[in-house]
């Protein structure tokens, strides 16, 4: 079922191949809840508790293809959901660093992480909206929620030639890419359209 998965989005082309193959890698059927096992491998976005969901495998390859990610990057994820877009990321060598504002999800990502024995991520309950600053500057910031506006915080932890990718918009959101030039200066570029759940401030206690 994976593989026929990884096929059908290789299909659609405009993916990145290793990014591709770090997915085949990973049993997506570990991050969802039992009763949507049998479902892992289809195209689509699912439940995952606490009114959030863990994105639809295409959406997880089409953000990792625009970030970029290289062995060795310092990630930032901000919404760490399920945790398997940042294993994806881990796979990929990045030294990924996760926030998730909701205590519940926070929990059962970490642990089962942890299980999974996927070095290099480091799990956070904090607000995405502040970032993770003292372990910033970040050569690639990803978040993985509908933002209304892109935080200044979070172009500020970029390092410079650092790339944020996030989905901006209210009903539904555009992709960014925002590259850091210097200090003061970035690139903007835009692409497709999708629909998150929506960023929000804050942490919630389980």
């Amino acid at each position: 079922m994976r593989r026929r998965l990884i096929a059908a989005l290789r299909e659609r082309g405009g993916l990145d191949e290793q990014v591709l193959h770090a997915m085949a890698q990973l049993p997506r059927h570990y991050f969802l809840d039992q009763a949507f096992e049998e479902h892992a491998y289809d195209d689509k976005a699912f439940p995952i508790g606490q009114e959030q969901t863990i994105s639809q495998p295409y959406t997880v390859a089409y953000q990792t293809t625009l970030l970029q990610v290289q062995k060795r990057s310092k990630v930032l994820e901000v919404g760490t959901g399920s945790g398997y877009q940042a294993a994806v990321m881990a796979l990929l060598g990045a030294r990924v660093y996760t926030v998730e504002r909701q205590e519940a999800l926070y929990l059962r990502a970490r642990d089962l992480l942890e299980r999974l024995q996927i070095g290099n991520i480091r799990c956070f309950l904090r607000d995405g909206y502040k970032g993770l600053q003292e372990y910033a500057p970040f050569d690639r910031i990803l978040v993985t929620a509908g933002a209304p506006q892109i935080p200044d915080a979070l172009l500020q932890q970029l390092a410079i030639n650092g790339r944020l990718v996030i989905p901006v918009g209210e009903t539904v959101q555009r992709m960014y890419r925002i590259t850091r030039l210097s200090e003061a200066d970035y690139h903007e570029e835009t692409f497709d359209n999708f629909r998150f759940v929506p960023f929000l401030e804050g942490i919630r206690k389980a």
